[in-house]
């Protein structure tokens, strides 16, 4: 992959999590040039990578790259669409990472330009260890489809799927580990009150979490034979709560984000 090179608009969360896998896995580029509109935000991420990155205040200059990823909110990138359409490279590639914006919509914009993918990234792919879903525009060569696959591959797992199921994809993989994190950080507080060390707590609670999940889906038993492994439920009696939590939060949102 030395011999290419990514452009970034946008040097943000997703960006930095894209740095941090490549910098995991020592990948290397042509080069990888980003821009932002905050300065403050620029300086930050070449002070963190400065040996990987070149930032830019010409958005022309990350439009020549041979990848080019769309590290916004999709509230902004119409307007984004307009400002690159007159600098695009027909031969590159271009990557949106937000949710809503569809590849028709982008292509229309651009007029007509083909060469698109969209990915919905999510955070452990900062430790090389993602699920993030991928949807390719038809017309992408197989040659350009297979070198995307091998970047998105570093972040953890790549899964292409059809374009119109990356919003539940955002819902059910990209934003997850915000619905948990805070109950295995308490989880963890709770055994240091009861006297567990930090390497007990870290190291019982990851891998119970993950021997849960296996045993829920890949046991061969059902929801409620699973369920019914453990006798005593200490939060049974909120159960219904955290599931209307559940259903009022996050079906909602995903009304305001598919397209």
């Amino acid at each position: 992959m030395k011999a290419k090179s990514l452009g970034f608009i946008g040097a943000g969360r997703v960006t930095r999590i894209f740095l941090q896998a490549f910098k995991n896995h020592k990948v290397s580029f042509r080069q990888i040039c980003m821009i932002d509109p905050v300065k403050e935000i620029l300086e930050a991420i070449m002070k963190d990578f400065p040996n990987m990155i070149t930032t830019t205040n010409d958005l022309q200059k990350v439009m020549q790259n041979d990848v080019v990823f769309i590290a916004l909110h999709p509230s902004v990138i119409m307007e984004t669409l307009d400002k690159i359409k007159p600098l695009m490279n027909p031969g590159s590639l271009l990557v949106s990472l937000a949710p809503k914006i569809t590849m028709d919509k982008i292509s229309m914009k651009l007029d007509g330009f083909q060469n698109i993918a969209r990915m919905i990234p999510n955070a452990p792919s900062m430790i090389n260890e993602g699920y993030n879903p991928v949807a390719f525009s038809k017309s992408i060569s197989d040659t350009d489809r297979e070198f995307l696959i091998k970047i998105f591959e570093v972040l953890g797992k790549c899964v292409p799927v059809e374009e119109h199921s990356l919003e539940a994809y955002a819902i059910i993989t990209a934003m997850s580990p915000t619905y948990f994190w805070f109950q295995y950080r308490e989880l963890f507080e709770i055994g240091r009150k009861l006297g567990l060390s930090d390497v007990e707590c870290r190291t019982g609670i990851a891998e119970t979490i993950k021997a849960s999940v296996n045993t829920l889906f890949y046991s061969g038993m059902t929801p409620e034979e699973v369920t019914d492994l453990i006798p005593v439920k200490p939060i049974a009696e909120y159960e219904a709560e955290i599931r209307n939590i559940y259903n009022s939060k996050l079906l909602p949102l995903y009304e305001k984000i598919k397209p």
